[in-house]
């Protein structure tokens, strides 16, 4: 857009600074697996179901893997070397069996190493082919029935805890409007180190994330999607500590966009930071080969921290989350970067602050998507002022074509939204949409006035925040252990997960990783 006056010098400094920073993670996380990591790959090769007690079976046969011969040298070669000796017949009886304790895992060598390779890429790959043949299929449906008229995408929450009650929700909401639908996550289950199996009815403030669910609510509203002539795309969230497993069913079941910050586990969730780079960058890679847009959390900064003093936190972390992004192989239109209208209405010039910061974000981005995100902080209950709220929010969005619109609801802080409250929030959304236009175009902030200012301050203020990061003994992880994001202190030696990671020996393999990254480079 060029409508801001920042300096070019300035913002290839920064990408500079995100990459240098950026680097010591990836390598990190490429000496690194975890248990999840290992449990998607056998999801990719088909494994799937869980015992009576609810444990899934890639848990069950991973942790005997495990402990029979380590987590470092990855589960795949243990895991096909076994089938290929005849232990069982198939994956689903290796682990029943496993479960038993009627199998011993080895490390072979020789041709057998060779034999156990080759099978357990062929098996994994077929999985991979599964999530192309998705992607693909969303490609053929949107060309079919048609896209969302116009951007940005209307993006509304549904989430009950009973899948069979959020269909008809998320139905709803896309004939009032919404372009996609977002199915929140039940609460506490980033901190489950196993995914739930099967159809789930009821959960807390949200639905459990399930295959089950992911493929029941696809087909719902693929069903809506042929009947408004638009195609409705899905949100979940691939994180926590199932993050890789989740990406993988995401794949599997077409989703269309997931929740994927770098950081947001590992602040609020105070997982392990290890345990958090390692499976976001395998779960990126998925998403990159299934075409799915990635939501990052930098709107969560604003909860905890101040929206203006802050502001440059999350300019940051947009960096480091574009960085980390593209070298797993996302591509710019999968790239919904999170931001948030967070400043508290009191403040002078709250309004103009917001409108720096979004155009500041867009600019910075122009080719990405960009995930705006409603007020939440400053909701008091009075739902007049907060229906007036986010108006202005929306306007902001309009002024500043963002690509991704999160519905914000007057009832925030009251109440989980009633139908009646998203139908009268869809009806503010489209009001200001529809009255601004293509407001964006004429939109042309003074050279040198207040928001131009303050766009300059906050990129030069992410500059002086990356070049400190930098600076510490061990980079990011020193940052993240400080504070700086979110003020929230999480040291790489800590959290939860972290008997979940091993560093990998010089024999590791992992046919999903070969697949995913070899493609990748020749692409």
């Amino acid at each position: 857009m060029g409508k801001l006056t920042l300096d070019a010098a300035d913002v290839r400094r920064a990408r500079t600074l995100a990459r240098q920073v950026g680097r010591p993670i990836v390598r990190t996380a490429q000496q690194h697996t975890t248990v999840s990591v290992e449990r998607a790959t056998l999801r990719l090769a088909g494994l799937g179901g869980a015992d009576g007690e609810g444990t899934p079976w890639v848990n069950r046969l991973s942790d005997v893997v495990r402990a029979d011969v380590g987590l470092e040298h990855g589960v795949s070669v243990p895991v096909w070397d076994a089938l290929l000796r005849g232990e069982a017949e198939d994956l689903t009886t290796l682990a029943q069996k496993a479960s038993a304790g009627s199998v011993t895992f080895r490390i072979p060598e020789g041709r057998d190493l060779t034999r156990a390779r080759s099978t357990a890429r062929k098996a994994v790959g077929a999985g991979i082919k599964q999530i192309d043949r998705r992607r693909v299929e969303r490609e053929r449906m949107i060309a079919k029935v048609g896209d969302a008229p116009r951007k940005p995408w209307i993006y509304l929450i549904v989430a009950t805890g009973d899948i069979y009650e959020d269909i008809p929700q998320a139905q709803a909401a896309a004939r009032e409007g919404a372009d996609v639908i977002a199915v929140i996550r039940s609460t506490g289950q980033s901190l489950l180190d196993f995914v739930p199996e099967g159809a789930t009815r009821e959960g807390f403030a949200g639905t459990y994330a399930t295959q089950e669910n992911f493929r029941l609510m696809r087909a719902a509203l693929d069903e809506t999607s042929r009947e408004l002539g638009r195609y409705v795309r899905l949100t979940n969230y691939a994180s926590g500590l199932c993050m890789p497993e989740i990406a993988a069913l995401a794949g599997l079941e077409r989703l269309d966009m997931m929740l994927n910050d770098s950081m947001y586990g590992i602040l609020f969730r105070d997982i392990n930071p290890i345990r958090t780079f390692v499976d976001q960058r395998f779960s990126r890679q998925v998403h990159a080969r299934a075409g799915i847009i990635i939501n990052t959390g930098e709107d969560n900064y604003l909860t905890t921290a101040d929206a203006v003093e802050a502001a440059h936190t999350v300019t940051t972390s947009q960096l480091l989350n574009e960085y980390f992004a593209k070298e797993a192989g996302l591509e710019d239109w999968q790239l919904g970067l999170g931001h948030a209208f967070e400043i508290d209405p009191a403040v002078p010039d709250s309004f103009r602050l917001e409108l720096a910061h979004a155009l500041l974000a867009r600019q910075l981005f122009p080719k990405a998507p960009l995930k705006w995100m409603p007020p939440t902080r400053h909701m008091t209950g009075d739902v007049f002022r907060g229906y007036l709220l986010d108006g202005f929010f929306n306007l902001v969005g309009a002024l500043t074509d963002q690509g991704i619109l999160l519905v914000g609801m007057m009832t925030e802080a009251v109440v989980t939204p009633w139908i009646s409250d998203r139908d009268l929030a869809l009806q503010n959304v489209r009001y200001v949409m529809d009255a601004a236009g293509k407001l964006h175009e004429d939109f042309h902030p003074t050279p040198g006035g207040f928001i131009n200012t303050r766009a300059r301050e906050v990129l030069g203020e992410s500059i002086g925040l990356l070049e400190d990061i930098k600076a510490h003994q061990n980079g990011l992880l020193d940052a993240i252990a400080d504070g700086t994001f979110g003020l929230m202190k999480r040291p790489a030696d800590k959290g939860r997960g972290l008997d979940g990671v091993a560093r990998k020996a010089a024999d590791y393999y992992n046919p999903a990783t070969e697949i995913l990254e070899g493609e990748a480079r020749t692409a």
